[in-house]
């Protein structure tokens, strides 16, 4: 185990029992959580645990901050989208956009960082704002190509549609389509996830470290800055056009809405923030807590202001409409309490 975690593991008994449950919950989600919501709702988490800990690699470990990830997971998205269009639904056409998804990202990721990591943080972030921003006007001016704001339907092969059904059961549930298409997700969400995870802890991710904390003194002792914070926004956006493929495998849909919407980019900040920056178990436990939260919330709050109807005041506070607002207060609740995301605040004990 220690092995397959490159020796770094959550580091806290509290914070190892939390992430072996998500774990195990994701790993049994379709046995566990019957229903079409719960299973959508746990390939939201998978894939966004990803997504995220893929941009901790830039802004936890190398320091970077960029507005630019959301481009890239669409870009992957867009891959898969176009090239299912063309080619047809088989295998082949899903592993070729997925490829050139990921080819396409980590091109514009290049030529992004070999002309803007020159410049001063607040700079580098706004030029990736205004190509994000590009790219997805352009998505959406492209209708003739990319369907426009209606987005695109993607075929998939039948095997991960919920048409197809096996001639056997697991725990006394029919394999699906759906189940087969949730674990092609999960596999290869784990199995990135562990590749950042090696990453981070490389000699490669003790170099971005010690650029985080002073780039000067590693220029000095013999590191080429930009070099290795351009690897570290391709490798980023590598990573994130495979979660973005993925996502889009998932839903057989990519719009500009799902995948290049700055509120996805402001979610993902989000998510780094609570779960914790440079600790990669932070994506993990930022990422579920966030996405539940979306699903749930509401449900909650509907259920709390009506087991309170007799009270006054409390059910209009406690109305499902106003649950973005119970849900930037217990951001701002967990920015207070815990300034070093809640994996910080675990590892250390308190």
């Amino acid at each position: 185990m220690v092995r397959i975690l490159s020796g770094d593991g959550p580091r806290s008994a509290v914070l190892s029992l939390i992430v072996a449950a998500i774990f195990l919950a994701l790993a049994f989600a379709p046995f566990l959580f019957p229903g079409s919501r719960a299973l959508e709702t746990a390939a939201r988490i998978a894939i966004f645990i990803v997504l995220v800990a893929s941009y901790d690699l830039l802004l936890g470990y190398g320091g970077i901050v960029s507005f630019a990830h959301t481009m890239f997971f669409g870009l992957g998205a867009y891959g898969v989208a176009l090239s299912t269009v063309h080619l047809g639904r088989g295998w082949g056409a899903l592993a070729f956009g997925t490829l050139s998804g990921m080819v396409l990202a980590v091109v514009l990721a290049f030529v992004i960082a070999l002309f803007s990591l020159r410049v001063r943080a607040i700079f580098f972030a706004m030029i990736t704002l205004a190509v994000a921003s590009a790219v997805a006007v352009l998505v959406s001016q492209l209708s003739w190509l990319t369907g426009g704001e209606d987005g695109m339907n993607i075929q998939i092969p039948r095997e991960l549609t919920p048409a197809f059904r096996a001639d056997f059961e697991i725990f006394g549930t029919r394999i699906t389509g759906r189940i087969l298409n949730y674990y092609l997700v999960f596999v290869c969400c784990t199995a990135l996830f562990l590749l950042l995870l090696r990453i981070v802890n490389s000699p490669f991710g003790r170099v971005l470290q010690a650029i985080r904390e002073n780039a000067f003194r590693a220029e000095a002792v013999g590191y080429r800055v930009v070099i290795y914070r351009t690897v570290a926004t391709c490798l980023s956006a590598a990573v994130a056009a495979l979660a973005g493929s993925l996502f889009a495998i998932w839903l057989r849909y990519v719009g500009p809405d799902t995948t290049l919407s700055m509120e996805i980019m402001i979610d993902i900040l989000l998510m780094v923030v609570i779960g914790g920056m440079g600790t990669i178990w932070g994506a993990v436990v930022g990422a579920t807590i966030f996405v539940l939260a979306q699903n749930y919330l509401q449900n909650l709050m509907g259920a709390a202001a009506e087991a309170t109807a007799g009270l006054p005041l409390v059910p209009d506070l406690l109305n499902p409409d106003r649950w973005l607002l119970w849900l930037g207060v217990a951001f701002i609740l967990s920015v207070y309490f815990f300034p070093a995301g809640i994996v910080g605040r675990l590892r250390s004990g308190r």
